[in-house]
């Protein structure tokens, strides 16, 4: 037997490893996690699933995600002439990965959060008002509600309070994340467009264009340092006492040292050196926007609906006191009777609608009337009186003609001579009942009418044997429908993920709405080049880089359950590169929405 191809185990891995994450997820969605281990879930995420630990060694001991955007690198750029530079470029390429997979992982972060927000900016005052009250927690609830008790009987206006501290706590948060947004994607927009024009040089020079590239990526850490310090800056005019609560200090970036700056010949001390500076660089980065932005995060689901789950709370502990009481502890066999009542219905919807209809089914398709009923009737006994009827007829009919009858002779014909005969002798019932033929004429015509009725006997029974299997089946279909209901609440559960990587309609939706914001913004930056706005440009470069990381990552298992990923990867990879056409771009995005499967919206059902 052949081995499987690398590929195909490759491909069975990852849908193992996806549907196990699934899984997992789903379960671990049931149970509340606590305060102090949410509380450093971004840090702990980023640092330990996708990230290393600090220095240099943590970037080679890292979990790479399942997939990323690849880096804009041309594809002999690994390999080199010499161990030595191989060594020093393999570095450097883990080092640029991290980056971008960190940066993306941060983005990704701060736009779920941002999402959230500005969906709740888009709801009505009412809306934003209980949420400030119901939906922040029992401590919300209690303090809200009391301040809106206090304002509406000091003024009156309580309402008018809570929809203006609604909408400034919304504001604020949406500020906030827009302006970390802002500063993470134009970093992101920087390193990926340094990395796209260092490419080359990185497989023609390899000796001058590592020193080159580490200088770059250490300058645009200080640049983002400055951008955060522009916030930082502005939230004090404005006085954000929740920035300025939310971090100690400023952001402080290591600077590499001032050797060899020139562009000449590092050596490999010196390269280390400065990648241990870009990891830690990271790293304080990461630490700073895990305190920030786990300050205006969205609040969790079990705080959204903490209402809910106390009423279910309460209402479990209501339902457990009153089975408590029904229950042998209390010295009361109702839960007994009710579990026996249960299983005995349960048993007999079993027997009634399952097992007996099924085994009906079977016997009528592999035992066609085999299995008789007692006493139901059959074609020889419908015979055997048919026989009876003739000989008594034919006898008749000789006797009253006074001559033979020739032997293809039918009853039809008969039974006219009967009929005439009976018509003649019925003038004078009487006398012809005891001397005459009309006793015998009787007799012959209740012989045909039990033949009549045997023989629609038989054809019922033949219709009714004919539709035995119909009637098992209608017994059946009240398990039938309960199969189905219980498959499609199976289905809804495993389907209900609204996340891009699913396989349901929902899915693919939030696949194409991920091409649709690609698109958008590709026609933005087009507009920000029109303009000269090249700040902008680059936010809204990083941006693009985003959706298209999302939409990678989204859509590779399919694609590549279809064989399509690789002419889709190109795609997306061709999107990405800074230096094609925004015509020949959209075009990529119509060819895409209209070729690939995994990219196609379900048929509807009819």
């Amino acid at each position: 037997m052949d081995s499987p191809s690398p590929a195909a185990a490759k491909d069975v891995k990852a849908i193992v490893s996806l549907y196990s994450n699934y899984i997992w997820t789903r379960l671990r969605s049931f149970l509340p996690a606590t305060s102090s281990t949410y509380s450093s879930s971004l840090l702990a995420g980023i640092s330990n699933l996708y990230g290393g630990g600090a220095g240099g060694g943590g970037a080679t001991k890292r979990r790479r995600r399942k997939t990323c955007l690849p880096l804009p690198l041309p594809t002999s750029a690994s390999v080199s002439s010499s161990s030595m530079t191989a060594s020093e470029n393999s570095r450097i390429f883990i080092v640029l990965e991290n980056i971008i997979e960190h940066t993306f992982l941060n983005l990704h972060y701060i736009q779920k959060n941002l999402e959230f927000w500005q969906s709740k900016a888009e709801e009505s005052n009412a809306r934003k008002a209980y949420f400030m009250i119901c939906g922040r927690g029992p401590c919300a609830f209690f303090n809200g509600t009391v301040q809106l008790i206090r304002d509406y009987v000091s003024d009156g206006s309580g309402k008018q309070h809570t929809y203006g501290l609604a909408s400034s706590y919304i504001s604020e948060r949406i500020n906030v994340l827009s302006s970390l947004r802002y500063c993470l994607a134009t970093f992101l927009a920087q390193i990926y467009m340094v990395v796209d024009t260092a490419g080359y040089d990185l497989v023609n020079d390899p000796e001058k264009s590592v020193s080159l590239l580490l200088v770059k990526i250490n300058d645009l850490f200080l640049q983002l340092e400055a951008s955060i310090g522009n916030f930082h800056a502005t939230c004090q005019l404005q006085k954000d006492s929740s920035v300025e609560g939310s971090y100690s200090g400023p952001l402080m970036f290591e600077k590499l040292p001032e050797v060899n700056e020139d562009g000449s010949r590092w050596t490999d001390s010196e390269v280390q050196d400065a990648i241990n500076f870009i990891n830690q660089n990271l790293q304080k980065l990461e630490s700073y926007l895990s305190t920030i932005v786990m300050k205006h995060k969205r609040p969790r689901k079990v705080t959204l609906h903490w209402m809910r789950y106390t009423c279910g709370i309460v209402g479990i502990s209501i339902c457990s006191l009153w089975v408590l009481r029904h229950s042998r502890l209390m010295g009361s066999s109702d839960i007994d009777n009710w579990i026996c009542e249960a299983k005995e219905s349960t048993i007999s919807f079993w027997n009634d609608h399952v097992e007996q209809p099924l085994l009906s089914i079977r016997d009528d398709l592999f035992h066609t009337f085999r299995k008789r009923q007692k006493g139901a009737m059959e074609p020889e006994e419908v015979q055997i009186t048919a026989n009876s009827l003739h000989r008594m007829l034919r006898a008749f009919t000789e006797q009253t003609k006074g001559t033979m009858l020739p032997e293809n002779a039918t009853d039809n014909e008969m039974l006219e001579v009967v009929m005439e005969r009976y018509e003649k002798e019925v003038m004078h019932p009487l006398q012809n009942l005891l001397s005459g033929e009309l006793a015998r004429a009787l007799l012959i015509q209740v012989q045909k009418l039990k033949l009549d009725i045997e023989e629609a006997m038989l054809e019922l029974d033949q219709i009714l044997r004919a539709n035995e299997i119909n009637f098992a089946i209608l017994a059946a279909l009240p398990a039938f429908f309960l199969s189905l209901v219980v498959i499609m609440l199976v289905r809804a559960w495993f389907k209900q993920d609204t996340r891009a990587e699913g396989r349901g309609r929902v899915a693919r939706i939030q696949r194409r709405l991920l091409i649709v914001q690609v698109e958008r913004r590709i026609m933005q930056l087009e507009s920000c080049k029109d303009q000269g706005l090249e700040k902008d440009a680059q936010f809204i470069f990083g941006l693009v880089l985003y959706y298209l990381d999302r939409l990678h990552s989204a859509a590779e298992l399919h694609a590549r359950a279809t064989g399509e990923w690789i002419s889709l990867r190109q795609d997306i990879i061709d999107l990405a590169k800074p230096d094609i056409q925004t015509a020949h771009k959209l075009k990529i995005t119509s060819r895409m929405e209209r070729v690939y499967d995994c990219l196609l919206p379900l048929p509807k059902r009819q």
